[in-house]
């Protein structure tokens, strides 16, 4: 099953239906990692036409959402500006935690938003270690939390689910008031039940053995680390190493074949990987 799909994806004459320039470009190749085809295959419960239709359907997604190129940081800033969304520390499992806290909205409800937390995601994934494969998000509606409208949330939802499957490993939601306790009881039966599995409502994070002090935030959570969110600081620093993490995999990528298939980890793997997510937690 899984050489089906690599070779539908490999053929150097593959050209994405229905699109004018179908050609597979460098990093869509990139992208097309065994782990990747193996994420689509389960989640299409291994039957191959649909795996690839899943697969065919993201690829154009990604081109049309601007992932590659109007999608970038200059774009996304504004929204970044009050620390509403921030990447930092890791699970027990080694999977790279994404706060959530709409107290810190700033913006009217807009596309750009949408846009901001899907770059987000994707600078999430670039912060994966060798050998995880999906992130945790920690959401807190602390503090006259601002909901977003049922239309954004399933837009949300529908894009996670569509184009990300398996990325969820777990989410934490804590602080919810009852206005959206109820929104998320209206909600949760649009998302699939294996995603509903992963949500946990008001769990000890560190008591019920997800999280050690050391690797998360001390107000609301009871870790160790006292952050304190400064755009001018956070900032550059995750842009900077992300940048410097997948131009050091595009080219052991590139040494590897530069094609369709190939292993994250054997790209990804450092020599000192607890060296590297010790780095990681230090800058940002």
């Amino acid at each position: 099953m899984y050489d089906e799909v690599l070779n539908k994806f490999s053929n150097e004459e593959y050209s994405l239906p229905d699109v004018e320039s179908g050609m597979l470009t460098e990093v869509e190749k990139f992208w097309l990692t065994r782990e990747c085809l193996l994420r689509y295959l389960r989640a299409s419960k291994w039957k191959v036409p649909v795996a690839i239709k899943r697969l065919e359907a993201t690829l154009k997604w990604r081109r049309e959402f601007g992932m590659y190129d109007s999608v970038n940081a200059d774009h996304v800033e504004p929204e970044a500006v009050t620390g509403k969304e921030v990447i930092f520390g890791f699970d027990v499992t080694g999977r790279p935690a994404l706060y959530m806290l709409p107290s810190r909205q700033n913006t009217e409800e807009s596309p750009r938003q949408i846009q901001y937390a899907f770059w987000m995601i994707e600078r999430t994934i670039d912060l994966m270690p060798a050998g995880v494969e999906n992130l945790a998000f920690l959401i807190n509606y602390a503090d006259k939390a601002k909901n977003p409208s049922m239309s954004t949330s399933r837009t949300v939802l529908n894009i996670l689910q569509d184009h990300y499957p398996e990325r969820l490993g777990r989410a934490i939601v804590i602080n919810i008031p009852f206005l959206i306790n109820t929104f998320l009881k209206i909600i949760m039966p649009f998302v699939d039940p294996v995603t509903r599995e992963k949500v946990k409502i008001n769990p000890q994070v560190i008591k019920e053995g997800m999280f050690e002090k050391s690797m998360i935030m001390t107000e609301w959570w009871g870790g160790d680390q006292d952050f304190e969110y400064v755009h001018e600081k956070y900032w550059p620093a995750l842009l900077k190493m992300c940048d410097n993490r997948r131009n050091r995999w595009m080219e052991k990528w590139k040494k590897l074949g530069a094609k369709v298939g190939i292993r994250e980890w054997d790209y990804k793997r450092e020599e000192n990987e607890e060296h590297l997510l010790r780095q990681i937690h230090s800058v940002i």
